[in-house]
């Protein structure tokens, strides 16, 4: 296990692989985080279009929330996309 992300055995006791999993990302609103963050899902699973995702600026415009909705087929590829976005350059928090 990766520090701080779930384990699969957590992970499949809560949730019935393949599913649609929510990965919540909050970061510096500039001009490309929204695009990095979907970018990363996609190099994981592989995918050619984007996922089912929305968007939520803060009242101030200094941060921005991105909720992302794929399905997710296994534990183990949950843990992959956490540990992309983890990396991302502007994060603030990851849930």
């Amino acid at each position: 296990m990766e520090e701080g992300l779930p384990t699969v055995e957590l992970l499949e006791s809560i949730h019935n692989f393949p599913c649609e999993y929510r990965f919540k990302v909050i970061g510096h609103a500039d001009d490309h985080f929204v695009g990095r963050v979907l970018a990363a899902v996609r190099l994981e699973l592989e995918e050619d279009s984007e996922p089912r995702f929305s968007t939520r600026t803060s009242s101030g415009g200094r941060h921005v929330s991105v909720t992302v909705e794929p399905t997710m087929e296994t534990a183990s590829h949950v843990i992959a996309v956490y540990s992309r976005l983890r990396d991302l350059e502007g994060l603030v928090m990851l849930m």
